[in-house]
């Protein structure tokens, strides 16, 4: 399934869900004072930039943010609620206008890149649009193998009422597919799927300093929990060297 084919226009309709999920203020506001600090004054580049959940209020924040944005029905539902520049493509190869001192990637979304070399090539594109000494920030899940049971492929990651969450795991290639089930008091269910190539940290860095970055700090979330084994996430940032 192509990534166009699951950011459709039922999707991106139902994708925002105001002040709660991860648009509740207690999620998006530590991302937003985080990236305008990196930010440093000036201008920010968001790779997928999506429906605007984190563009807006950090636009709103006096940050100059243009995006890059490969769903069309996504974009549309952006421009219903800021005029933020968007250029429509992948984030690994399309080009925003200008230099930029931030790029950021949040979300998971680099795992949206089912292949290695194209999530190397998203660091080298985000390289290629950052001044000297800028920065390249990353949010990203840590792969929850230890928590698979032996000989198995699939872990419930959330289950409450009307919804629970399943990722099946494709060990070789570093595949996931997380599957989403919503359901009310009646038979029907509703399935969404979301393929994903998942990143170790250390491959991560690996692929940070084939194009060009070094990695300045790493913390389990956006208000700089330290991060450790047990962290499920993480918020990376690289940085191009200031020459």
């Amino acid at each position: 399934m192509r990534q166009e084919e699951i950011w459709d226009v039922e999707t991106a309709e139902r994708y925002d869900t105001p002040g709660r999920g991860v648009f509740a203020p207690e999620v998006v506001g530590p991302a937003v004072d985080r990236l305008a600090a990196l930010a440093e004054g000036g201008r920010a580049l968001e790779f997928a930039i999506g429906t605007g959940r984190i563009a807006v209020p950090l636009a709103e924040r006096g940050v100059p943010v243009t995006g890059i944005e490969l769903s069309r029905p996504m974009l549309d539902q952006l421009r219903k609620k800021a005029a933020i520049p968007v250029v429509a493509g992948d984030m690994a190869t399309a080009t925003a206008p200008g230099r930029f001192s931030l790029v950021y990637l949040v979300y998971n979304t680099i795992s949206n890149l089912l292949a290695q070399d194209e999530q190397v090539e998203c660091f080298r594109n985000a390289a290629r649009h950052l001044d000297p000494g800028g920065r390249f920030v990353i949010e990203l899940g840590v792969p929850e193998l230890r928590r698979l049971p032996p000989g198995q492929d699939a872990l419930v990651f959330r289950a409450e009422p009307g919804y629970f969450g399943v990722d099946t795991y494709d060990t070789v290639r570093q595949h996931l597919v997380s599957n989403h089930v919503t359901f009310a008091e009646g038979r029907e269910a509703r399935l969404s799927r979301c393929p994903q190539r998942y990143i170790w940290p250390a491959e991560l860095d690996l692929m940070g300093r084939l194009a060009g970055f070094e990695l300045e700090s790493r913390h389990a979330d956006w208000a700089g929990a330290e991060f450790t084994t047990e962290s499920r996430s993480h918020v990376s940032v690289y940085r191009l060297p200031d020459r």
